[in-house]
């Protein structure tokens, strides 16, 4: 008597139960059913694509061992794939695998499906049972272009950011990584791009997520079994932002989930957004053939502001916040809070709240005080670009002219004391100072600092101007 689909399906079970952890088969195995036997062909039912597509990379060596055991070396697998198991219109999709071939020439068979949203698929970000679609993109409406100082610091992200935000999924940017230390702005600026597309193009499903949130979201829909709810709920976004996808290192399940949405995604011409603190090539504990895609488009990094960026962020802080403060409170602020951008808005915010709580105005002397601890714990040293821009303040020559090659007397005057003073206030070495102030050479720096010792000894005005400008630096 000859066995029915079932139970040939039941006999694979048992083998393949017996060679692969308990989890993994209640995932994997347990909603797959049985469908038709024809001969020497057995036809199973698997929920979804992305089902399909696991089971290929995944099983597919265990799947073909076992039903040849069981239906002999003739013994063929076919996957009738449900595109959408709530709707009556959604035809199966079938596929086969050959007893000769490998995972790859049967996954290569399959055409790309359109993933349907219904009422039924599970929104992670929803209380659990409410039954509707209505996405909320999880942005924080804060973040936009208009709050996010330009500089040389981030105008190639920002730029590409304002692109994918004009035509999401229809430029070269896809992926767009973002990359960059902490407290730089990836975060806002990721935001950014998607609250501006919800304001152009309101129809489209844009989701943020931080990485550590989707990997929980996993693990939640293994315990429920909802795993296909979950896939097709972020297959069917228009707009992925992924935060810190660094924390994917050592997730290995994990990483396969998102790399079958990141395909099924970047095939469908939706876009990707990524953040990261490093470049793709210095993640650790990621696959290769994840990395490989996060490469793909435009990798884009953010650098610790430059002085006149971070004056800016706290003057457009000010501005935003109705609030006035002195131009050296403000300076020095920028100037002693140099590492990263939410450290310099959190020295603000404590100064705004001084001046508004006490009902006083904010001097350099109070505001020393008040950020006394907060800036020593920067360890902060004096930089080079801001004993420039002192000097050049104090004589009134235009920065550039620093640098350059003129022979002027004012100039080489400014360049010299700049030298000297980068020397006695700073770690830089020669070669370094020398290579700032427009590629000079160590000895240039040697006989710049003679000359302004020289000086002082000898010219009193010129004495004056040095101890001048030393004050200046000792206030900083």
């Amino acid at each position: 008597m000859e066995k029915t689909c079932t139970e040939v399906w039941n006999s694979c079970l048992q083998i393949i139960k017996d060679n692969i952890p308990n989890q993994s088969f209640k995932t994997w195995f347990e909603p797959i059913s049985a469908l038709k036997l024809e001969g020497k062909v057995l036809t199973i039912q698997v929920p979804s694509l992305f089902f399909y597509e696991w089971l290929e990379e995944h099983y597919v060596g265990l799947l073909r061992k076992t039903v040849k055991k069981q239906l002999g070396d003739e013994g063929r697998l076919e996957y009738n794939i449900v595109v959408d198991k709530s709707s009556n219109t959604g035809s199966p999709y079938t596929t086969n695998m050959p007893s000769n071939g490998n995972g790859a020439e049967a996954k290569s068979q399959s055409m790309p499906i359109p993933v349907a949203i219904n009422k039924d698929i599970k929104n992670p970000f929803i209380i659990p049972g409410l039954k509707k679609l209505n996405v909320d993109p999880q942005l924080n409406p804060n973040y936009t272009f208009d709050n996010y100082i330009e500089g040389d610091c981030n105008r190639l992200a920002r730029s590409a950011g304002y692109a994918v935000a004009a035509k999401p999924g229809g430029t070269s940017f896809n992926p767009l990584m973002i990359y960059g230390g902490v407290g730089l702005g990836k975060t806002h600026l990721a935001q950014a791009i998607g609250n501006e597309i919800k304001r152009n193009l309101p129809d489209k499903l844009v989701i943020y997520v931080s990485c550590e949130k989707f990997c929980q979201q996993f693990v939640d829909s293994l315990k429920n079994n909802t795993i296909n709810d979950f896939v097709n709920f972020y297959q069917a976004m228009d707009v992925i932002i992924m935060d810190d996808v660094h924390n994917f290192a050592g997730k290995e399940k994990t990483q396969d989930i998102f790399f079958h949405i990141f395909n099924h995604l970047h095939q469908s011409g939706k876009q990707i957004i990524l953040t990261s603190d490093k470049a793709p090539k210095d993640l650790a504990g990621l696959e290769e053939r994840l990395l490989s895609r996060f490469k793909w488009g435009l990798s884009a990094d953010l650098q610790v502001p430059d002085l006149e960026t971070r004056v800016a962020i706290l003057k457009k802080k000010m501005y935003a916040d109705g609030i006035e403060l002195p131009g050296e409170v403000v300076e020095y602020v920028a100037h002693n809070i140099d590492n990263n951008v939410r450290e310099l808005e959190g020295a603000m915010v404590s100064l705004l709240a001084q001046s508004t709580l006490n009902k006083k105005d904010i001097d350099l002397a109070l505001a020393k005080q008040m950020l006394k601890n907060f800036i020593k714990n920067t360890s902060k040293e004096i930089s080079m670009e801001y004993i420039q821009k002192l000097v050049c303040e104090y004589f009134e020559v235009p920065v550039e002219m620093v640098k350059s090659q003129t022979r002027k007397r004012e100039i080489v005057q400014a360049r010299q004391i700049s030298m000297y003073l980068s020397k006695s206030h700073t770690k830089s070495s020669l070669k370094t100072i020398g290579a700032f102030f427009g590629g000079r050479d160590h000895s240039t720096v040697i006989y710049a600092c003679q000359t302004v010792e020289d000086l002082i000894e000898t010219d009193k005005k010129f004495k004056a101007y040095v101890n001048d400008i030393q004050k200046k630096l000792k206030m900083s």
